[in-house]
């Protein structure tokens, strides 16, 4: 029986994207939830983000650490400019350190799954994600790793902009520090386990 292969190998990089927009005005809305997700990451990594000399992205690097085991080295990346905007930047950053794209994580809040949920994959289309859409563009292919927080569908008939870009309801808010953890925790499975684990683990 063939062991499953993982992706700890400790001497590669990988680029953890969170999307999001930048300033304070945005910091608590639904479309930031890729924002939260790295900020937990970057805790647990014991830095803060500071800039890269791109210029078009802050970045966090260190070392995802699974208990007794030399984790894999991460550069936890978030663009200085908006949403639509995202792909850029993070071209940029797959570029300086040389992280192709089957080595890319992308953290971003999804419409289609129920808040306090999330999933994991690789690939996929855009599903009307500007974040996304201009990943896609700059890097060439959408053949990158998805972790797909859920925010739900907007009530009634609220437009799925206002919807993104508004903040957590009071009962979300009480709730979402579990659901950034549980996605920072998928995350470093990803990073660390493969693929297949973390859907196991996650998806369910």
């Amino acid at each position: 029986m063939t062991p499953q292969t993982t992706h700890a190998d400790t001497s590669e990089v990988w680029l953890v994207v969170g999307l999001g927009n930048p300033g304070p005005s945005y910091a608590g809305h639904r479309h930031n939830v890729g924002y939260l997700v790295c900020d937990e990451l970057a805790s647990r990594m014991g830095g803060g983000f500071r800039a890269h000399k791109s210029g078009r992205a802050d970045v966090v690097e260190g070392r995802l650490t699974p208990p007794g085991t030399p984790g894999p080295r991460v550069v936890l990346g978030r663009a200085r400019g908006y949403m639509n905007e995202s792909g850029g930047p993070a071209k940029a950053l797959a570029t300086f350190y040389k992280v192709p794209p089957e080595r890319v994580v992308v953290v971003h809040d999804e419409l289609d799954i129920p808040f306090g949920t999330l999933r994991v994959k690789r690939g996929g289309g855009d599903n009307g994600h500007n974040g996304l859409r201009s990943l896609r563009s700059s890097l060439g292919t959408g053949e990158f790793y998805r972790v797909r927080v859920g925010i739900g569908r907007p009530p009634g008939r609220q437009d799925v902009s206002d919807f993104v870009l508004s903040p957590y309801s009071t009962v979300e808010r009480k709730e979402l520090p579990f659901q950034v953890d549980r996605a920072a925790d998928a995350v470093e499975s990803l990073v660390c386990e493969g693929l297949e684990r973390t859907q196991q683990t996650f998806n369910s």
